[in-house]
C-alpha cells in the first residue's frame, strides 16, 4: 500500500512529527528516508526487504535478501545495495551517507572533549567503524594530552594474535600523532565481545611497548554487533 493511502496517523511522517522518531519501527524510519517505492512494491515493503536476514546460495555463494537489520543496513557499501531492485545511485547514496554522518557527529563530540567523559559514545564510534566487518579488524584510538581524539586508524586485519599486530607500527603511529594515549579496539565478528586470552596478552604487550615513550593505553574495547566491552571497565587494562 502506499504511504499516501495509510491512515494519516499511520504515515511514518506524520507519526515521527506526532510522536517523535521513538515511535516509529526501523522499517517506518527506513521508508522515510527512502520515499518511494516502485511498481508493485511499496516502499515500507522495500524498507522491511532491506531490513531482513541475507540469504546466501549455496551453490554459487551470491547473498541474495536484505541485510540483518539496521546496523547490517548501514554497514552496507554502496556497491552491495545494487542487489535490491528499485535503490537506485541516489538511495545508495543516501543510505551510505547517513552512516557517514553518525561517524562524523561522533568524531566531533570526541574530538572536542576528553573521551572518557562520554565512554559510550567512545563505544557506539567504535561499533560504527568496525562492529559490521566480516572480518576481524585492529584499530586505535590516538588521543592528545586531554584525551581528546587526534584519529582513528584500522591498522591491522585478521585474526588477533600477538604476532598478527606489530607493536613497533602502532608505536610509530604514535609518535606521528604526536599521542600521549590509546584506545585500542578490535571487533569480533563472532559476535560475542568477550575477550580471550591472545586479547589479553596483546593488551599487555602495547602497554609495555607504548610506556616507553611515555603513552598511556587506556582501554581496550571489544566490539560486535549491537554489543560492545571495555577491557578496562573489566580490569583487564
Amino acid at each position: 500500500m502506499p504511504l499516501k493511502d495509510l491512515p494519516p496517523d499511520a504515515q511514518p511522517r506524520e507519526k515521527l512529527l506526532a510522536r517523535g522518531p521513538a515511535a516509529l519501527s526501523d522499517a517506518e524510519l527506513l521508508a522515510l528516508l527512502l520515499r518511494t517505492g516502485i511498481a508493485g512494491k511499496g516502499v515500507l515493503q522495500m524498507a522491511q526487504e532491506l531490513l531482513d536476514p541475507p540469504t546466501q546460495d549455496p551453490r554459487t555463494g551470491q547473498m541474495s535478501g536484505g541485510f540483518g537489520g539496521i546496523g547490517g543496513l548501514l554497514h552496507t557499501r554502496a556497491d552491495d545495495l545494487r542487489r535490491i531492485k528499485g535503490l537506485g545511485p541516489a538511495k545508495r547514496a543516501e543510505l551510505v551517507a547517513v552512516l557517514e554522518l553518525a561517524r562524523r557527529a561522533l568524531a566531533q563530540q570526541l574530538q572536542e572533549g576528553e573521551v572518557f567523559e562520554s565512554p559510550e559514545a567512545v563505544k557506539h564510534y567504535l561499533q560504527l567503524h568496525l562492529a559490521y566487518k566480516g572480518h576481524e579488524v585492529f584499530a586505535v584510538l590516538f588521543l592528545d594530552s586531554q584525551h581528546r581524539l587526534l584519529a582513528l586508524e584500522e591498522m591491522f586485519r585478521g585474526t588477533l594474535t600477538q604476532t598478527s599486530v606489530y607493536p613497533r607500527e602502532v608505536l610509530l603511529r604514535a609518535l606521528h600523532h604526536q599521542a600521549s594515549a590509546v584506545v585500542l579496539a578490535h571487533n569480533h565478528p563472532s559476535g560475542s565481545v568477550q575477550p580471550s586470552r591472545a586479547d589479553e596478552a596483546l593488551t599487555h604487550t602495547l602497554k609495555t611497548t607504548l610506556a616507553l615513550i611515555d603513552v598511556r593505553v587506556l582501554d581496550h574495547v571489544i566490539v560486535a554487533p549491537g554489543a560492545a566491552l571495555s577491557m578496562a571497565e573489566q580490569g583487564l587494562v
